[in-house]
């Protein structure tokens, strides 16, 4: 049997929170094999997901928190594809605000496990950046999808609604950096890093204090 592989694409759109508005890239992964596959967080253009994807079968759409800019192009990738979307229960209010007729199709919860092309991928809970925020773990290949969890250089953003600075710390902490150094951690946004060259600022920035 293939072994799964991953995918990567890059699109751009708009993140709103708060009552602002800013540009963003986003990282949209693809873990699968050539016959299924799963898409971690959906974000701005379905068409290019879609594209991706190909021929495969979706799973799953996996969402790792309910900021508009990761779930934004999930209703329509869902209505391409059949596949249903998973999103944290915690996160369904900032979901709302974006899709406020639609709902997600099934729950994350910590410690539920994704198989997809024979590999298992492992829901963590690590609120702080958002309540509902998850991480998905594959240690089959080496790697941690971090969400907007952890990234290259730090911590993700606690300055807006329902974030919090001390819980992100403490999800780090706990279930970030307890995984093997050589993980590769795939981020919501920008470069990968992995785990053993982000642990041992862990100090600074808790000083830092953002």
């Amino acid at each position: 049997m293939m072994a799964a592989r991953i995918d990567h694409i890059e699109t751009s759109g708009t993140f709103s929170l708060d009552g602002g508005t800013w540009e963003v890239d986003n990282n949209v992964w693809i873990v699968g094999d050539d016959s299924e596959a799963i898409v971690i967080d959906a974000a701005h253009d379905a068409g290019a997901i879609a594209e991706a994807v190909g021929g495969r079968r979706l799973a799953a759409i996996v969402s790792t928190h309910g900021h508009d800019d990761h779930i934004d192009a999930a209703p329509e990738l869902k209505a391409r594809t059949g596949a249903p979307v998973l999103l944290h229960p915690d996160d369904l209010m900032l979901w709302k605000q974006r899709h406020p007729d639609a709902s997600p199709d099934g729950d994350l919860s910590d410690g539920q496990v994704i198989t997809v092309a024979g590999t298992d991928l492992h829901v963590l809970h690590t609120p702080g950046h958002s309540p509902g925020a998850v991480c998905l773990y594959a240690p089959g290949l080496g790697t941690v999808f971090s969400g907007d969890t952890l990234f290259n250089g730090g911590p993700g953003a606690t300055g807006r609604s329902f974030s919090d600075f001390p819980t992100i710390i403490t999800s780090i902490r706990e279930r970030l950096l307890t995984l093997p150094a050589d993980t590769e951690v795939r981020t919501g946004h920008g470069p990968s890093t992995t785990i053993g060259a982000e642990a041992p600022h862990l100090e600074e920035w808790i000083a830092r204090g953002h």
